[in-house]
């Protein structure tokens, strides 16, 4: 069972539908809307768009971000989702006093001056990690979608992917067996769903302890 972390904002949904499609009937794609509906989760996902405090808000107070954070800490595989990614990080420029999961090390920025904001568009990858499982299928230069007025700095070795938009913006970063990218796979096409079924493929194959078990 594959766990998609609902905390009633954003594009949870589509991601389940997206995610159910690569995973067939074998696999369950479920909401969980609380910690107990993700037990026994064999990968967590973590969608999420709007505002970075108004979605760390609502995570908190359904106790879905000690999900994360466990599951995550377990290597249980983990995937997250445009504001999904930046929630991972330390905290974030859009909403300075609210703290992120705290996962990966630094802080989500405004994107830089002179493009538009938000980035509502295609853009083309480049991978600094081409080997990463999660992109098995997806090569250089493919396109995918985004929208957000946000990124994580580029800096970091977690970063296995970016794009070119006024300057390097982080596209994907991945740590173990956690992912995240800034863009919507859900969004993306056949690179998008390739991008799930990797993940769904390594979340299903995993020799790990399942998530709250």
């Amino acid at each position: 069972m594959i766990a998609v972390l609902d905390y009633g904002i954003g594009n949870l949904r589509s991601a389940q539908k997206a995610l159910q499609r690569v995973a067939g009937d074998n696999v369950e794609v479920r909401l969980a809307a609380t910690p107990e509906a993700a037990e026994g989760a064999t990968g967590v996902v973590l969608p999420g768009v709007g505002h970075f405090g108004r979605c760390m808000e609502a995570l908190r107070a359904a106790g879905l971000d000690e999900v994360a954070r466990a599951a995550v800490g377990d290597g249980t595989p983990f995937l997250g989702v445009c504001v999904g990614m930046q929630m991972l990080f330390e905290g974030s420029e859009e909403s300075p006093e609210t703290k992120g999961i705290g996962l990966l090390p630094g802080r989500i920025e405004l994107l830089p001056d002179g493009v538009k904001r938000p980035q509502m568009q295609w853009n083309q990858l480049h991978l600094h990690d081409p080997v990463n499982p999660i992109f098995g299928g997806v090569v250089e230069g493919d396109w995918v979608y985004f929208v957000h007025s946000y990124g994580a700095s580029p800096a970091g070795a977690d970063v296995i992917a970016t794009v070119d938009y006024g300057g390097p913006v982080v596209a994907a970063v991945g740590r173990g067996a956690l992912w995240a990218t800034q863009f919507h796979p859900e969004k993306s096409g056949p690179v998008g769903l390739r991008l799930l079924a990797n993940f769904v493929s390594v979340a299903t194959a995993a020799s790990v302890t399942p998530v709250g078990v």
